[in-house]
């Protein structure tokens, strides 16, 4: 690990300008679960370190005057897991939470933190770069790809995005705040992912000197919502592949459907094909592995990780027959 400067601002203010607007220099500390490894095998090498933790405001959840939750970005994943209103709220969100890596992990990773953690493709963490190319040739085509995307990998980026909360709370409509040199801005938390052409651009669209700073969710309104999740084991490992599911509900029939997948795609990937089948449809067993086959449509296979496919149909048609209670919803 190289040398680098420590700053611990208090403010928002202080935070955005001590961390400029020079990109790769800064880099925000919060749990550092993440960074902190990806600086000690010489992937991130910023020269100063902007500690977040002391500012005030940005932990904690909080009611919202609509009846939604308002989630600052330092929440630790143990704190949303013992949050009674999100537990209330949310009870699918905070089982996810509460299966996020392990009690040691929990305790200090943060939600901002979960939804911006670096890809896990080993050819990044290796030095190789986001897209891992060389000589102008993806590494990840003819290399070990058995983690690596199965959906949105027509372009050069192949690695998925880890994040075990982002899947659902898209599915749930989120939206995060920003604060950097031009201010404030809202957006939705879709929004706050992308697919980069170059090594230049970064998968997670914060400008140079932007911090998140919290998460918006909804009020629940009767939405029935479910997220199975595919692992090789149940603890301390990384998904295989997630389906979340958020439904709202026409009597017995599903007015309108919002289904995303995890780990299968460089974003959160929203499932438009599975969203439009399920209109008008009462779920059942048909329904759900149907719309299941929707979802994964596009996939495209590369050499090594098919099973994936498998993995995200499934993951789907578990997820919708929890939301609509025949099933447990839990993986």
């Amino acid at each position: 690990m190289q040398p680098f400067e420590y700053a611990r601002p208090n403010t928002r203010e202080q935070a955005v300008r001590l961390l400029g607007t020079e990109p790769g220099r800064t880099a925000v500390l919060a749990g550092g679960s993440d960074l902190l490894a990806l600086m000690k095998d010489g992937v991130e090498t910023p020269r100063r370190l902007v500690d977040v933790r002391s500012v005030a405001g940005m932990s904690g959840v909080r009611s919202t005057d609509d009846g939604g939750l308002r989630i600052g970005a330092l929440t630790t994943i143990d704190d949303l897991v013992a949050d009674a209103a999100l537990g209330w709220d949310y009870p699918v969100l905070a089982k996810a939470a509460s299966r996020v890596a392990g009690p040691q992990i929990r305790n200090v990773a943060t939600l901002g933190g979960n939804l911006c953690q670096r890809p896990r493709c080993w050819y990044f963490r290796g030095g190789f770069g986001l897209l891992a190319q060389r000589d102008g040739k993806s590494m990840v085509t003819d290399g070990d790809n058995r983690y690596h995307a199965i959906l949105g990998n027509d372009g050069p980026a192949l690695f998925v995005q880890p994040s075990t909360l982002a899947p659902l709370l898209v599915a749930l409509g989120a939206r995060v705040t920003v604060f950097g040199p031009q201010g404030e801005r809202a957006l939705d938390l879709e929004q706050l992912y992308r697919i980069p052409k170059t090594e230049e651009e970064r998968e997670i669209a914060l400008a140079p000197g932007e911090i998140l700073t919290e998460v918006l969710l909804p009020p629940p309104a009767g939405r029935r919502l479910a997220s199975y999740e595919v692992r090789q084991r149940q603890t301390l490992d990384w998904s295989l592949a997630t389906g979340a599911v958020v439904l709202t509900m026409d009597g017995n029939k599903v007015g309108q459907a919002r289904i995303v997948l995890g780990q299968v795609a460089p974003v959160p990937w929203v499932a438009k094909e599975a969203e439009t089948f399920l209109a008008g449809k009462d779920v059942d067993e048909k329904i759900a592995e149907k719309a299941g086959e929707a979802a994964v449509a596009g996939a495209k296979a590369l050499s090594r990780n098919r099973y994936k496919i498998q993995l995200a149909r499934v993951a789907v048609r578990r997820a919708l027959l929890a939301a609509v209670g025949r099933g447990n919803g839990e993986g």
